[in-house]
């Protein structure tokens, strides 16, 4: 089976029992019948032809057999804490968020200090629309069991795996520090105005136009072993503001990337030092668009084209995926 397939393919696989994760346009998602699977939409995907945008396909992830049981529901932005108690004794959770909801802006700023929400790989990926669509038509997310959908609301499907599997999260990252000033911030948040550089406050649009910063390259943080990008939406020069795709944070040290030559290189070569086989993919929109990857491989990671990466945190212009590990029992 191909990672994208037809309406009638996908709702085979439904109809037959499968568990799956989908994407596609909302008309698509909105026509499959109820089974075990949720959705969200997305008209982008790397698929075994390359990158795609269709607005006739699907995208399907099937869980392993092995899977022994699911749960399925919403969150709202009031209830995002209680996501750690749908953990299932051994497993994972799928996470799917609409775009510029205040729960997707929720979860950037405060997903790292849930309690308990690193008992368990939680991975996911935020749910967009065609961008000549952005501002005309919202992102939304299906609740394939209930037939629901939503616009404000994350859907989850919690996963319980055998005691002898482990799931695991992974982060694939081609972006690394570049050799520019160390940036600090002073506040928290999706927008900035000043920043210190060199122990020196200074405007930050100002001074992304006075260092000609090319904003297709992300900030890059290196938090706790792990580097964390943050990608640039919009710098308004005359306003003196800045806006980002997920929150920057205050004290921690960010570094504009340094360039990448070839993205659909970097994302073989660093996907071939990973181990394991990957399990739900998703890359990020910005890579689809500024690496020009339409018609082009990142080797076998296949799956959705995200507005935002989640996996336990939300990332910007990486990769994810999940990958399993066998333990005697």
């Amino acid at each position: 089976m191909k990672s994208v397939v037809t309406v009638e393919e996908a709702a085979s696989l439904i109809e037959s029992n499968k568990r799956l994760f989908v994407a596609g346009d909302e008309s698509l998602l909105a026509a499959l019948p109820r089974g075990q699977w949720i959705g969200g939409t997305s008209p982008y995907f790397m698929s075994e032809e390359g990158g795609l945008c269709t607005n006739d396909k699907v995208g399907v992830a099937p869980l392993p057999e092995f899977v022994t049981n699911i749960e399925t529901r919403f969150y709202s932005t009031n209830d995002l804490e209680k996501i750690p108690a749908g953990y299932k004794r051994n497993g994972f959770t799928r996470l799917i968020i609409p775009s510029g909801t205040a729960i997707h802006q929720k979860f950037a700023r405060s997903c790292s200090h849930i309690p308990g929400i690193h008992g368990q790989p939680l991975i996911g990926w935020i749910a967009g629309v065609n961008l000549d669509d952005l501002g005309k038509i919202k992102p939304k997310v299906f609740d394939g069991n209930t037939g629901a959908s939503s616009t404000e609301d994350a859907v989850a499907m919690h996963i319980e795996l055998p005691a002898s599997i482990r799931a695991k999260a992974n982060i694939l990252n081609i972006f690394q520090q570049g050799t520019g000033e160390a940036i600090f911030f002073p506040d928290d948040g999706f927008t900035v105005t000043d920043c210190l550089v060199n122990g020196e406050t200074k405007n930050f649009a100002a001074f992304v136009k006075e260092k000609q910063i090319d904003t297709k390259l992300p900030l890059v943080a290196n938090d706790k072993g792990t580097r964390v990008n943050v990608s640039f939406q919009n710098v308004d020069d005359e306003q003196g503001v800045v806006t980002f795709y997920a929150p920057v944070f205050s004290g921690m040290e960010y570094k504009v990337a340094a360039p990448v030559d070839d993205y659909e290189a970097a994302f073989k070569r660093e996907l071939s030092a990973h181990k394991g086989q990957a399990y739900f993919t998703c890359n990020c929109i910005l890579n689809y668009m500024y690496g020009g990857l339409e018609g082009k491989h990142t080797g076998n990671a296949l799956g959705p084209v995200a507005f935002g990466e989640i996996a336990n945190m939300l990332l910007n212009q990486t990769l994810v995926y999940l990958t399993f590990e066998s333990y005697a029992s």
